[in-house]
């Protein structure tokens, strides 16, 4: 199958070529006829196998026939035709650059809204008219308190990570900014999951929705390979600093658990020599920004989040991603790994976990339905044996440190393909856990997002 099957329109396919995309991922090509038939839609896949252009393609594809049919309608102010809500910054503008990218050839006006940064140049393009604006919750909010943004000829609502919009609370502005659309409109739910609260969502504002569901729930790409390093806590910066030496070129997300924890281990890396940086909710948005731009240019080769980046953050061909504080929450550990082993590619997902932390190791393993491989590194042998519930101690596949270097293990036999150089077009989505409301934007609609 290719993208002129799909019926896309010449303009489109030439911009996917010209990103070297000719081949359309399951998501795409199961999504992509729903929406250019006009349906609702409620779709989830695994993250990483792009569900942004499963979107964003039949979109800009009904945009560019109405313009095409209507000369006029490219002449005066521009009014919102297609709104796109995602739950945090990072997310809106991943979706805008997308958009833009697949529409180079179009002839649509897109914009993006999100707090953290001023007001002004958020006012000047929505006077100057666009076609589709990405937005969050809260700053639509206050552009429509504002009056400065015309909602009354939308013909499309994307919720984008509508899972992850639950999970942070924005239900009621949903529903307030819901409440300021037109009725008769398409409206697509794309998500990670596919749980009940989401089902319930849909129902309340959805019309005999289409349904796509392209993973399983809670599932990871079956081409990452998952280990777990047994350490004391007061050692894991150490063995960290072990890990990341042996490849220091190669890129890595660090997962920690907290904004001050993420600070001081990037602060720690660099001082052992390493280029790092840090990304959470209370760095500013333009800090966040040159942050990822620094990771995805490979300024910095090693990226220090706390859970606003489990999601949502698109980096191609990361090799690896090492949780330095497993999260509290086992869905997150899914998240956060699904940075890594995207669209067929290998992933390396590596977990430095102390005896504390065996139960929620304990959680992990349940959701994954499968054993986490464990390979204790010489010389890092925690004080005691992990634990993971009735006193049983954490079964080792490797030897115990101070016998000898534990071996390599090989990878696990997966089916999924390496990723072919021309495959579809991804789009990374969402994001995790609020770290304590300083994560992302605020539900309700207040000043200063």
């Amino acid at each position: 199958m290719s993208f002129e099957t799909l019926g896309l329109a010449a303009p489109l396919v030439r911009a996917l070529a010209d990103l070297g995309y000719t081949t359309p991922t399951p998501i795409q090509s199961e999504a992509i006829p729903v929406v250019l038939t006009g349906r609702d839609l409620l779709a989830t896949a695994q993250t990483g196998t792009g569900k942004t252009a499963a979107f964003a393609l039949p979109i800009l594809q009904r945009l560019f026939i109405d313009t095409a049919a209507d000369a006029q309608a490219v002449r005066g102010p521009r009014k919102v035709r297609v709104l796109v809500l995602t739950p945090t910054r990072e997310l809106a503008a991943q979706v805008h650059e997308s958009f833009r990218d697949y529409g180079r050839h179009l002839r649509v006006a897109s914009t993006t809204i999100y707090g953290g940064v001023g007001m002004g140049p958020q006012l000047d393009a929505l006077r100057r008219g666009v076609d589709v604006l990405i937005a969050t919750p809260g700053r639509l909010i206050d552009h429509i308190q504002r009056r400065s943004v015309d909602l009354s000829k939308l013909e499309v609502l994307v919720l984008d990570e509508g899972d992850r919009m639950l999970d942070m609370g924005f239900l009621p502005a949903i529903r307030t900014i819901l409440e300021k659309l037109p009725t008769r409109r398409q409206t697509l739910l794309f998500s990670a999951t596919f749980d009940d609260p989401i089902r319930a969502l849909a129902a309340q504002f959805m019309r005999d929705p289409g349904e796509v569901q392209c993973a399983p729930r809670n599932s990871v790409a079956n081409t990452v390979t998952h280990r777990v390093h047994p350490v004391d806590a007061e050692r894991k910066r150490d063995l960290l600093i072990h890990l990341l030496a042996a490849d220091s070129r190669r890129q890595t997300l660090v997962f920690a658990r907290t904004k001050h924890g993420s600070d001081r281990l990037a602060k720690q890396l660099e001082a052992a020599g390493f280029k790092a940086a840090a990304i959470h909710g209370n760095k500013s948005q333009n800090a966040r920004l040159k942050a990822l731009r620094d990771f995805k240019d490979g300024r910095i080769t090693v990226l220090v989040a706390t859970d606003i980046a489990a999601r949502g953050l698109d980096i191609d061909a990361l090799p690896c991603v090492i949780n330095h504080d497993l999260p509290m929450v086992a869905e997150d550990y899914v998240h956060r790994i699904g940075r890594t082993g995207r669209a067929g590619a290998e992933g390396l997902a590596l977990s430095l976990v102390s005896p504390e932390e065996g139960g929620l190791l304990r959680q992990i393993q349940r959701l994954l339905k499968q054993d986490v491989e464990m390979v204790p590194i010489d010389g890092f042998a925690p004080s005691r044996p992990i634990r993971m519930g009735h006193d049983a101690p954490m079964p080792q596949r490797g030897r115990p440190s101070g016998q000898q270097t534990p071996r390599k293990h090989p990878r696990r036999p997966h089916a999924a393909p390496q990723r072919p150089a021309h495959a579809g077009p991804k789009g990374g989505h969402g994001q995790g856990r609020r770290e304590g409301g300083g994560q992302g934007e605020r539900p309700q609609g207040r000043s200063g997002r």
